[in-house]
C-alpha cells in the first residue's frame, strides 16, 4: 500500500527525518512508534502532502504519492482540528463534502455513525460544548466516513475513558478486517500488542526497528524463560550460576499467597531450556515454565536506549 523510501526532512537546521525507509502492507494495522520529537508527526505530514520531503519519495499503490491520492487517505491528528463555533452535524457534513461525498450519502453515513456512537443528540450542539472525548468521537467519524483506503491515527485514544477507548479499538479492527490499511501512532505499547501487525520505531529522526510484532517479540525474547515454582529461589539461582546473563523476580498479584516464585531468566546462547528445566526440577517444585516474550514496552525502551548508547 505505502512505501517510504529514504525520506529525509530538516527544518532550520533541525533534522526531523534521516533516510527513513519501510513498507506498509495493505489491509493491516501498522504501528508508527517513537519518543516525542522522534520525527513521527513529520512523516505523517509528508504522507498527507501537508509538507514535502527534502530527499526520498513515498509510493502509494506503486506510484509516486500525489495530491490526488489524499482523497484516499483519512487523517486523525493528535491536535484536533474541529471548528469550535460550528454545530457538530454541520461540521461533520462539511468535512464529508470536502472528501467528495454527496450531501445525501454523507447524511446517510453520518446518521449510522452517530447512532453507533450514541451521539445523535449532539447533532445541533456546538463543538465548544463537547468534552474532549466527545469531540474525539466526532473527529474519528469524519476521518473514516468517506471509506478511505488508508487511515492514519495519531494518538487516537487521547482523552478517552477505557470504555470508549475499547469502542474505538473495536471499530479500528472492523475497518482492518474490511480491508482498510491503518497507520497507528501511539505511546501506548499495550495497544500496539493488541492492535498492530507490524511496526516501525523511529528515534532521533532514524528508523531503528521495523518488522512484524510477533516476530520481533520472538527475536527479542530469544533465550528468555519464565519459571514458576515453590522452593528456595536462591538455591536455584546458585545452581544455575553462570548459565544466566540476568534474571528478574516477577512479583505476583498481592492476593496470591500460595508461596509461588516467578523468575524470568535470560540464558547464555549455548544454554538450552531443557538444561534449566531439568536442573530446576531437581531443586525446586516446578509449577510451570514457558518462553518469556518481552512486552512491546520493554522492546521500545531497550531499542531506544541501545540506539542512544551507540551514537
Amino acid at each position: 500500500m505505502l512505501q517510504i523510501q529514504n525520506v529525509s526532512k530538516s527544518y532550520s537546521g533541525h533534522q526531523a527525518l534521516t533516510d527513513v525507509s519501510f513498507n506498509v502492507p495493505e489491509g493491516g494495522i501498522y504501528g508508527l512508534l517513537g519518543p516525542n520529537g522522534a520525527g513521527k508527526t513529520t512523516l505523517i505530514r509528508i504522507i498527507n502532502h501537508i509538507t514535502a520531503p527534502d530527499t526520498g519519495q513515498i509510493l502509494f499503490d506503486g506510484h509516486s504519492l500525489t495530491q490526488n491520492d489524499v482523497v484516499n487517505i483519512g487523517y486523525l491528528p493528535e491536535e484536533r482540528g474541529l471548528y469550535k463555533k460550528m454545530k457538530v452535524g454541520e461540521q461533520a457534513l462539511f468535512f464529508a463534502r470536502l472528501k467528495g461525498m454527496s450531501k445525501n450519502d454523507a447524511l446517510s453515513e453520518l446518521k449510522k455513525w452517530f447512532e453507533k456512537f450514541e451521539i445523535s443528540d449532539w447533532w445541533n450542539k456546538k463543538v465548544e460544548e463537547l468534552s474532549k472525548g466527545m469531540a474525539q468521537k466526532i473527529q474519528f467519524i469524519v476521518t473514516v466516513l468517506h471509506n478511505p483506503r488508508l487511515l492514519i491515527f495519531d494518538e487516537p485514544f487521547s482523552g478517552f475513558d477505557p470504555i470508549n477507548a475499547n469502542l474505538l479499538k473495536e471499530e479500528m479492527l472492523k475497518l482492518r478486517d474490511n480491508g482498510t490499511t491503518i497507520i497507528f501512532s501511539t505511546h501506548n505499547m499495550n495497544s500496539v500488542e493488541t492492535l498492530c501487525d507490524n511496526i516501525t520505531l523511529i528515534n532521533k529522526s532514524r528508523n531503528i526497528l521495523s518488522g512484524n510484532v510477533d516476530e520481533i517479540r520472538r527475536e527479542q525474547g530469544a533465550g528468555r524463560i519464565a519459571l514458576s515454582f515453590k522452593g528456595n529461589e536462591n538455591k536455584l539461582l546458585d545452581a544455575i550460576g553462570t548459565d544466566v546473563i540476568s534474571y528478574d523476580v516477577v512479583v505476583p498479584d498481592k492476593n496470591v499467597t500460595d508461596g509461588i516464585t516467578n523468575l524470568v531468566l535470560k540464558l547464555k546462547p549455548d544454554v538450552s531450556f531443557q538444561e534449566i528445566i531439568s536442573l530446576a526440577n531437581n531443586i525446586v517444585e516446578l509449577e510451570s515454565f514457558s518462553r518469556a516474550l518481552p512486552s512491546m514496552d520493554e522492546i521500545f525502551i531497550n531499542a531506544v536506549k541501545s540506539a542512544n548508547q551507540n551514537e
